[in-house]
């Protein structure tokens, strides 16, 4: 009886264990066989999200007979299934449903007002309440040196409305490692994670873009593509006249929902070039800043899936100019319209990961929802080797 009941369990272990595998993706463009970035994937049974790394890279647990579903706005979607991948080496290659000449869409309103009215569309299609868990990562470097690291895991619980809207910060798990100069950390520029969701929700970068004399400044177009009916590219180029430090934006929109499914924007070379040697005492003279944001329309759903921000800057204090360099990473992992419960006192309210101590229960980042690359890999053990 004991022999049949050890045996038994073997095979119930065995049989858990064959269900839940880890499988790798490496994804990568079709034609200029180069690793593709920011690729959403979907676990389909346990509604895990993550994102494709710079080497195009994805690691994930499969949990029995379920689909992997690959998605990108600028190229054609594919479903995976799990008996089709091996354990390592499993390249998939996505073909683009942009790389054909693109057509000037003639449009009776401005390509303004077409922004104005995707912003207000897709702030009211925002599902709200709801509840994100998100994979927050950030690098830190100062004059050339990466020195300071934080990741964790983190849920928000996103409510209000339109004109306000608010984010509950519950941290799981997280880890830091380094150590920053108090004269320097007040300009680490990293998330303010208490406000940070509702700046992607409003799409508070696209603010120069919506002010009136935007039109003074920016060059305005919209494009349509051969290949994808559904979506349409807004471009806004500064002007050779215009004045200031300015961005250059590039909005992917739903033409037939109305939604914004990606926001980037980078600082303009001319712009650059036009405002260099004006250095300032005291202030942020930015050389550096790439901002993108990724969103997600699944079924009734619509909601923020990741974003990445880069900010490279110069500061003169009273003895020497140091140079920093801010990356952030943020993946939504899972979504849900369900609200969590949580006490008061564990509600977190400071800006960033690097205010809180160290609470590690799982190599969490391993499974992420965003894969570190080998130079980031890099990167974490040489600052932790420090500490």
């Amino acid at each position: 009886m004991k022999r049949t009941l050890l045996v038994f369990l073997l095979l119930v272990s065995s049989i858990v264990l064959a269900q839940k595998i880890e499988r790798t993706l490496i994804i990568k463009d079709m034609d200029t066989q180069l690793p593709l970035e920011d690729v959403t994937v979907l676990v389909a049974k346990t509604k895990q999200i993550l994102i494709s790394n710079k080497e195009g890279e994805v690691s994930f647990i499969v949990n029995g007979n379920s689909n992997i579903q690959l998605s990108h706005p600028s190229y054609v979607g594919m479903t995976v299934r799990p008996a089709t991948l091996k354990q390592n080496g499993n390249i998939i290659y996505l073909k683009s449903s942009l790389n054909k000449l693109d057509e000037l869409v003639v449009t009776r309103q401005h390509p303004q007002k077409i922004l104005k009215s995707l912003v207000a569309n897709s702030i009211k299609k925002f599902n709200v309440p709801a509840r994100l868990k998100v994979y927050c990562r950030e690098f830190f470097k100062l004059n050339g040196v990466y020195s300071y690291y934080t990741d964790g895991l983190l849920n928000f619980q996103i409510v209000g409305d339109q004109k306000k809207l608010n984010s509950t910060i519950l941290v799981e798990q997280n880890r830091s490692f380094g150590v920053v100069e108090e004269e320097v950390s007040a300009d680490l520029l990293g998330y303010n994670l208490n406000n940070i969701m509702e700046n992607y929700y409003t799409f508070k970068y696209l603010a120069p873009l919506l002010d009136p004399k935007a039109k003074d400044s920016y060059y305005f177009l919209v494009r349509s593509y051969s290949e994808n009916d559904a979506y349409y590219v807004l471009t806004a180029t500064p002007l050779d006249n215009s004045k200031g430090l300015l961005d250059e934006f590039k909005i992917i929109y739903d033409n037939q929902k109305n939604l914004i499914i990606e926001v980037s924007s980078k600082i303009s070379e001319i712009s650059l070039a036009r405002n260099s040697g004006k250095a300032v005492k005291g202030a942020k003279n930015i050389y550096m800043s790439n901002v993108k944001t990724t969103y997600r329309v699944e079924d009734t759903n619509y909601f923020l899936v990741s974003s990445k921000e880069e900010i490279g800057f110069e500061k003169m204090y009273k003895k020497e100019t140091k140079n920093i360099e801010v990356r952030n990473y943020l993946v939504t992992t899972n979504f849900s319209n369900q609200n969590y419960t949580y006490r008061e006192p564990q509600v977190f309210k400071d800006k960033s990961l690097i205010n809180k101590g160290n609470s590690i229960l799982t190599n969490y980042w391993d499974f992420s929802g965003l894969a570190a690359t080998d130079e980031e890999q890099q990167i974490i053990a040489k600052i932790e080797r420090k500490m």
